[in-house]
């Protein structure tokens, strides 16, 4: 008998079109940077919103859609081009007007709840993006973009799958925030986006494909397990406190307190041999102090350590130390936790905060199991903190180079079983997209480009710093993950 889940992969496509700008675009073509060549290797971006149904007839909302659509790729020319590659082996995007496909399908037997109350994301989200497990390679005869708006019973999905080689995470959103904008109405955009190619990004190293281009570098057929945990203003807030909790006070000097607190019930012996004598005990616990606090260097000499540990550092420690626990590894296996970080204010010059295209650059952070689990969260948090201060302009130009000697599509996965590969960001404005009738209710993603240990970051519905976590793992460590006592006091 066909599970509930079964039922709700059953889509109908009623229609589809390409939409082409409203007016023809005059752009050259834009020659793929160091950032976007890498992700050829990739499948596309498939990110999308869910609404609750509008006022209006569906008809009537697809025309708006349709023309807000045409209206939009005025200002995103390259979303409706074409790859292309030039006889020296330079990949391009044509902005030739070749148009985005837009596709209308019905899904009325699912509902908002269906989508929003299970514990796992249902498979049935995956039905609502096109172009499943497309490779950015192929974006040289395929759409750059395909927009699919699923009706639902109660609601509305739009969906948007854009070729990786062309955007990543900033620029998709500010498309899809400025296409929301025009279907409101408005004539003029407020984040128009910047083509320009002259950083040290454009580099004159051609990246060779084998025969019919490359293909993604993970397994798309292994059992995965998703799942959004949520995490609301408060508990960021908690976990940060808890993570940049010191044992040295401004001064650098040991908090003299909080080692009586902790040390007043141990079992000891001081160098006299007098352990009985709680008067004794404390003055040899206080001189012990005082000699300390003489030996740190004060907050002048201490301030190169390390900054206080970010909110969202904080919870990717927590997450660190979680599915290393989930996973049961040795503990001199090495540990790797990579975050995708933008780059464009990272550069000197700054690249133009909506410069179209590919910016970001992968910084991992290593160590073994056993650290990661012995020590405690500020220190896993420090790791990837510090990892993260270096990485300026010097490193971004560094990383340009190394490429260039040996120019590569980016190895996507886990490849050792040991492997986190941190994505998107939770600073991503995903809740402005209100169409004309409101907000999200929920951001979702397809199958695109997801294995063992992927994680994106969305921001939380309800703003103010919450954040969502789309988590995917294998079924055991998930299982793991959430009875991790650790992780999961701080999940709404």
């Amino acid at each position: 008998m066909p599970s509930h889940t079964d039922s709700l992969s059953c889509l109908s496509l009623i229609s589809q079109c390409t939409v082409f700008p409203e007016h023809e675009s005059m752009m050259e073509d834009l020659k793929l940077s160091v950032s976007d060549l890498p992700m050829l290797s990739c499948h596309y971006i498939q990110k999308g919103c869910l609404f609750t149904r509008p006022q209006i007839p569906i008809d009537s909302l697809l025309a708006v859609l349709k023309r807000g659509l045409s209206q939009t790729l005025v200002h995103f020319p390259a979303l409706a081009g074409r790859l292309i590659t030039d006889c020296n082996g330079y990949v391009h995007i044509t902005c030739n007007d070749a148009g985005a496909e837009f596709v209308y399908a019905n899904a009325g037997h699912v509902s908002l709840r269906d989508i929003l109350s299970p514990t796992h994301v249902p498979d049935a989200v995956n039905e609502f993006f096109a172009l499943d497990r497309t490779v950015s390679y192929d974006g040289h005869f395929k759409p750059i973009m395909v927009v699919r708006v699923t009706e639902l019973a109660d609601g509305v999905f739009i969906g948007c799958t854009v070729n990786h080689a062309v955007v990543d995470g900033t620029s998709f959103w500010n498309f899809f925030n400025t296409f929301a904008e025009v279907c409101r109405g408005a004539t003029k955009i407020s984040t128009p986006p910047t083509f320009t190619r002259d950083s040290v990004l454009i580099s004159p190293a051609v990246l060779r494909f084998p025969k019919g281009g490359p293909a993604v570098t993970f397994s798309g057929d292994e059992p995965l397990s998703e799942r959004i945990f949520s995490f609301s203003r408060d508990a960021i807030v908690k976990l940060k406190e808890r993570t940049n909790r010191r044992k040295y006070n401004s001064n650098g000097a040991v908090d003299a307190v909080e080692l009586l607190g902790k040390q007043s019930n141990d079992t000891w012996r001081t160098n006299s041999g007098d352990d009985e004598n709680p008067n004794r005990k404390a003055t040899w616990l206080l001189n012990s102090w005082l000699r300390k606090a003489v030996s740190k260097p004060t907050q002048a000499e201490t301030v190169k350590q390390t900054a206080e540990i970010s909110s969202f550092q904080s919870l990717c420690a927590l997450l660190w130390r979680a599915i290393t626990r989930a996973r049961k590894l040795p503990s001199s296996k090495k540990t790797t936790f990579r975050m995708a970080i933008n780059v464009r204010h990272r550069l000197e010059p700054k690249l133009h905060p909506f410069y179209f295209g590919n910016a970001i650059q992968s910084v991992a952070t290593f160590a073994p199991a056993g650290e990661v689990l012995s020590r405690d969260l500020f220190w896993c948090a420090e790791q990837l903190n510090k990892n993260v201060l270096a990485y300026g302009d010097v490193m971004v130009r560094r990383y340009v180079q190394d490429w260039e000697s040996d120019p590569h599509c980016f190895p996507l996965g886990n490849f050792d079983g040991a492997m986190i590969t941190m994505g998107s960001s939770h600073r991503f404005p995903m809740y402005d997209n209100d169409f004309g009738w409101g907000r999200p209710v929920a951001i979702r993603s397809g199958r695109a480009n997801k294995f063992d240990g992927k994680i994106s970051a969305f921001p939380g519905r309800e703003g103010g710093g919450a954040v969502d976590l789309e988590v995917v793992l294998s079924p055991e460590t998930m299982a793991g993950l959430e009875s991790d006592a650790e992780f999961m006091q701080y999940v709404s």
